[in-house]
């Protein structure tokens, strides 16, 4: 199988990631806040796939560099397909709960294993295009994902079994791909042997690339499982709020490649500034229109633009800073900043909402300010990763 082919694959694969996850957050947040409920509980129970994230983290380094890839994308695609099977089977909040945990282990696996392949393989002149093109299926994914709640009227059982039909047909043609495993230089990994060490480098060099995963995160389950609540009490229909929610992964899937080379070109801080910066306004306009459908789309659409590039470019200047041996360390930091962000959002949104907050969209817009702000103020602790025969995709 070529490079190109298996480039290809793996972006399939983080389609669905996305997919599942864009679908999962307003699906299960509409059903839940159907069935009465509470805000609070609402948005602890969105946590649960983040949960799982977090508690699979600190155990995908040792198996990659042992099995490989492929082992880990594997696996992890099963645990979501089998999950996805299990939802209509017993509808209890602690069952899906569970099962929401489980899928968070699998599609950390699938995602972390699929990440770190891309950009351990990618030339270094162009990792912004590599990566930008990865974080489009996932915004793909994730603008489809929520359109499936559309099938609610026809039945709740639906959307769960179609989404894993497509997991598991994808996941066939999966096999086919040859294993590879992460490439160490030995004088550089026996010197970061203990994991400690590792992610204490990673820390110190590609902290800065740790922000906007963790803000991203913070929007996209906050938008995905507090909005569609905040919306249904404010008496828009399932369809508008199904209509609605793709517009941020939309927007973002228009700027996501151009972005992503044009941090190439000039460099990844001066972009990121203007993300974040451009997020917060359009968050902050939104404030003031949600009550114009037209107008939130609008907002809606135009902070996907700016902001929805953020975890690419995350990823991306990461994989700038650090040698290729801790690479599987910055990814997983990613991942793990990605999901404390994702865990945040949704119970704070929850929290706000009980508590009879009114103007939604300041649970986004403030982090956002304070990001750039450290973003912009805050000395980089990173250097140039040394120069490393890879591969191109």
């Amino acid at each position: 199988m070529s490079l190109r082919t298996r480039f290809a694959l793996l972006v399939c694969l983080v389609f669905i990631s996305g997919f599942v996850q864009g679908m999962l957050l307003p699906l299960l947040s509409i059903l839940l806040e159907q069935r009465g409920v509470p805000s609070s509980i609402n948005g602890l129970h969105a946590t649960g796939l983040y949960i799982g994230v977090l508690l699979a983290s600190p155990f995908m380094e040792k198996p990659l560099r042992a099995f490989g890839y492929k082992p880990l994308i594997t696996v992890g695609a099963f645990l979501m397909i089998v999950s996805l099977f299990l939802f209509p089977v017993w509808d209890a909040l602690w069952f899906w709960f569970i099962l929401r945990l489980v899928i968070g282990v699998g599609d950390q696996m699938l995602h972390f294993a699929t990440q770190t392949w891309v950009t351990a393989s990618a030339k270094k002149e162009s990792v912004g295009r590599s990566i930008s093109i990865y974080g489009f299926s996932f915004g793909v994914g994730f603008a489809v994902g929520p359109f499936m709640t559309r099938m609610l009227d026809t039945s709740t059982s639906l959307p769960f079994i179609l989404s894993a039909l497509i997991i598991l047909g994808l996941w066939l043609v999966f096999q086919w791909v040859r294993n590879e495993k992460p490439q160490d230089d030995d004088a550089t990994q026996t010197a970061d042997k203990g994991a400690i060490r590792r992610f204490g480098k990673t820390l110190r060099y590609a902290w800065f690339a740790l922000l906007p995963p963790f803000g991203y995160g913070l929007i996209e389950a906050t938008l995905h499982s507090s909005f569609p609540v905040h919306a249904l009490r404010n008496g828009f229909h399932i369809d508008t709020i199904s209509n609605l929610l793709p517009l941020f992964a939309i927007g973002g899937l228009v700027s996501q490649i151009p972005l992503g080379i044009l941090s190439d070109r000039i460099g990844r801080k001066k972009i990121l500034l203007i993300v974040h910066f451009g997020g917060f306004a359009s968050f902050t306009a939104a404030t003031f229109l949600e009550s114009h459908p037209i107008g939130l789309a609008v907002s809606l659409f135009i902070a996907g633009m700016f902001i929805g590039s953020a975890f690419s470019l995350g990823i991306s200047y990461m994989t700038d800073v650090l040698p290729k041996h801790l690479l599987p360390a910055g990814n997983l930091l990613c991942g793990i900043f990605f999901s404390i962000g994702s865990m945040a959002g949704p119970f704070a949104g929850g929290i706000y909402m009980q508590v009879g907050g009114q103007h939604f969209f300041y649970i986004i817009s403030i982090p956002l300010l304070f990001i750039f702000g450290l973003l912009f103020f805050g000395k980089q602790g990173a250097r140039t990763r040394p120069p490393s025969q890879s591969t191109s995709m």
